[in-house]
């Protein structure tokens, strides 16, 4: 065992047995650098990160390798999940000076933390146009014993270029609307008019690109931004990046036409996804959309929900291959929990295995693209070939029986799923995440309680995730003495200041659960947090956050995100909250941050607006002539849901029964005098605090609500 058995994080856990000694990030290792005068070698990934896997088998647990690390270098390793602040800072220096980026990150660095080369995965013998591990662990140890200084010269050098690379200087002022049209047309250009999606393979589900163009379809009324995100969404749920079985979406799909995904789940994705599929529902009135984004939050709820009410952080892509797959020949474990053969599906319908295996794609062969690994082989990846109406047609049943057997064999292939060894789970709880997903279950919420829908189809059980997942946050992750926020939970233990994006995915998630449940203890908290955000990240020279305070004096540089990946960039989050709260709360500074952000990343905006969706749907709302409305009264079913089933994007819904008014008025003035009309639910629609006479009706209320100029 080396020291990394006494740490929480599930990947360093991982390492624990390797012959590497490996230290955690922290004072020892870096002290021992200096001491012995040998080069950092920082090596960071996360639990359920198939190529970080690939290298610890390869390299990590092999003895030679592991002498070479020993002798030479003090090895350090970074769960990047729990540590953003060190990932971003080296991360920034192995995509400039390699051109990608990606896990496992390898980074060589002097003793006082700077870099002086990177990469990503290396195999441990050269192949693939990459060096082995074993020859560039002996080079650079040699160059350091003979020529340190031009290590530490590089090293200097690089890090001083970081630093002098920052976002350019803000715009004089907020962006016009004509950049959002560009912005649009960009998207257009890309879009894949076949597939649906942007670009060539691999496709990864990026929502805040579609929650862009939905915006821009709700501001302008132009069909174009919504057909491509409607599209997008629909491939997506049709093709191999969901799990058809047990409900949730894979990390991305390796090619063109989302049929073959790289089969982890991480939390994040479910969370944007479900709030993606939400507002396509409200644009499109189809309810296919509902039903993946209820799929979605169902799987959340039971595979991924902390006995206390928390959501864990992913599953792995990679499990021990079970019976079927072996005999089918399938050797590495990538996928193996979801995938299929023609043969266990005949032996678990018998004679409806035919519809089974069309519905599904499966062919006797396997579906799966000829893999240069062989990953694949004799194995059938789970999409949706054909849907209901040409099932029935083949077939000759009606469609009523083909939807049985379609329902019964989804039960079926799941319970035969839970025989199989599972993928890794990792358990530990992020607060930024549990942000997301706490405002997709309160959107969920509130869309169900619009529809009015009978049955297990209600709001209830999304709401009550809503709520435990905050209230878990708030008792197990919020220092309310020292008005800290914590980053992780695991096994009882709450560790790490959390970052920007932290406290603003947490007021995310609060100010969505006001809007679906107006207890002023969320809004209160929301408030809090913007206010302890603000006075830990603000920029107050150019506006925007940074990721950390910059008080750790190991992480070298500050900075601020300024594109949206996998997760969308704190700034962005952080604006669109404001845009929300400056609507309810009469805090000038806080209109005037939100407006310094968008000048901040003018820039991005006007020049290449793709790389900056988040921010750029925060310019398509603030381009919408905001508003919000406060429901008051008791019966207020028709108000309600005249705007939980609308896409009304720049609208924020307060609806409040005679018992809250009172207690909400202490933190919205505006709402105290506003009374109900002959005796019904009345609405008052307000913008920049100035409010319209009261509605009643619902038709009234979404004609004084339209963003469309």
């Amino acid at each position: 065992m080396n020291r990394l058995a006494h740490e929480r994080s599930p990947y360093l856990l991982q390492h624990a047995s390797n012959p590497v000694d490996w230290f955690p990030w922290g004072d020892e290792a870096f002290t021992k650098a200096r001491i012995e005068n040998k080069p950092i070698f920082l090596s960071i990934g996360y639990a359920t990160c198939h190529w970080c896997h690939v290298m610890e088998h390869e390299s990590f647990e092999h003895q030679a390798i592991a002498e070479l690390l020993n002798q030479h270098f003090v090895s350090v390793k970074v769960d990047r999940e729990e540590r953003p602040d060190v990932d971003r800072v080296y991360m920034t220096f192995v995509q400039a000076t390699t051109g990608s980026g990606g896990w496992p990150m390898s980074v060589f660095l002097t003793p006082e933390l700077k870099p002086f080369y990177g990469g990503t995965y290396f195999p441990p013998a050269s192949k693939w146009g990459r060096p082995g591990f074993g020859d560039l662990l002996t080079e650079i140890d040699r160059v350091w014993q003979v020529e340190p200084e031009r290590l530490r010269a590089s090293a200097d050098e690089a890090t001083g270029q970081l630093a002098a690379a920052g976002v350019e200087a803000p715009a004089a002022v907020v962006p016009a609307a004509p950049v959002l049209e560009q912005t649009t047309s960009q998207f257009l250009a890309a879009f894949d008019r076949q597939h649906a999606g942007f670009g060539p393979g691999p496709k990864f589900p990026r929502p805040s690109e579609l929650l862009f163009l939905l915006r821009e379809h709700a501001r302008t009324g132009r069909p174009q931004p919504r057909d491509m995100a409607l599209q997008t969404l629909r491939a997506m749920a049709l093709g191999g990046l969901r799990d058809h079985v047990g409900g949730g979406f894979h990390r991305y799909a390796v090619d063109r036409a989302w049929r073959v995904p790289h089969f982890e789940k991480m939390l994040y994705d479910q969370a944007q996804l479900a709030i993606a599929y939400i507002e396509a529902a409200q644009v499109s009135g189809d309810p296919f959309f509902i039903e993946v984004a209820e799929d979605t939050l169902r799987y959340v709820m039971r595979e991924m929900t902390d006995e206390h009410g928390g959501f864990y952080s992913a599953e792995d892509a990679d499990s021990v291959p079970h019976a079927h797959m072996r005999e089918a020949g399938v050797r590495k474990s990538e996928g193996a929990f979801y995938l299929w053969t023609a043969e266990e599906i005949t032996r678990l319908f018998g004679p409806d295995g035919d519809v089974v295996r069309r519905h599904f794609g499966i062919e006797p062969g396997g579906n799966a693209p000829v893999d240069p690994h062989d990953e694949f082989a004799g194995a059938n990846i789970l999409y949706v070939a054909r849907g209901l109406e040409a099932l029935a047609e083949e077939s000759g049943r009606p469609a009523e029986a083909v939807a049985a057997v379609l329902q019964r064999a989804r039960t079926t292939m799941f319970e035969a799923r839970l025989q199989r060894p599972r993928p890794l789970l990792d358990d530990k709880v992020l607060t930024a995440w549990n942000g997301l997903m706490i405002a997709a279950f309160a959107r969920m919420a509130r869309l169900m309680r619009g529809l009015g829908a009978p049955g297990p189809a209600t709001a209830a059980p999304y709401l009550a995730a809503a709520r435990h997942a905050a209230s878990f946050v708030r008792a197990h992750l919020w220092q309310d003495g020292s008005r800290t926020l914590l980053r992780r939970y695991r096994a009882g233990h709450a560790e790490i200041d959390g970052y920007a994006e932290d406290y603003a995915c947490t007021i995310f998630g609060l100010l969505e659960l006001f809007a679906a449940d107006p207890d002023p203890a969320w809004l209160s908290w929301a408030i809090t947090l913007q206010e302890r955000q603000d006075e830990l990240f603000w920029d107050t020279a150019a506006g925007g956050w940074f990721s950390t305070t910059g008080r750790d004096p190991h992480i070298l540089l500050r900075v601020k995100d300024t594109y949206d990946g996998a997760e969308p960039t704190a700034s962005a989050i952080a604006a669109g909250n404001l845009l929300t709260l400056s609507q309810l709360v009469d805090r000038p500074e806080w209109r005037d941050r939100l407006e310094r952000t968008l000048r901040l990343f003018a820039p991005q905006l006007e020049t290449m607006g793709r790389a900056v969706p988040m921010m750029a749907g925060v310019l398509s709302v603030y381009h919408s002539r905001p508003a919000h409305v406060v429901i008051v009264g008791a019966g207020s079913g028709a108000l309600e849901r005249a705007l939980a089933v609308r896409y009304l994007p720049h609208v924020t819904p307060v609806t409040l029964e005679t018992s809250r008014q009172q207690a909400v008025a202490s933190l919205l003035p505006l709402v105290a005098g506003m009374a109900i009309v002959d005796s019904t639910a009345t609405a008052y629609v307000c913008r920049d605090f100035t409010c319209l006479p009261p509605l009643t009706a619902a038709d009234d209320l979404l004609r004084a609500l339209s963003p469309v100029q």
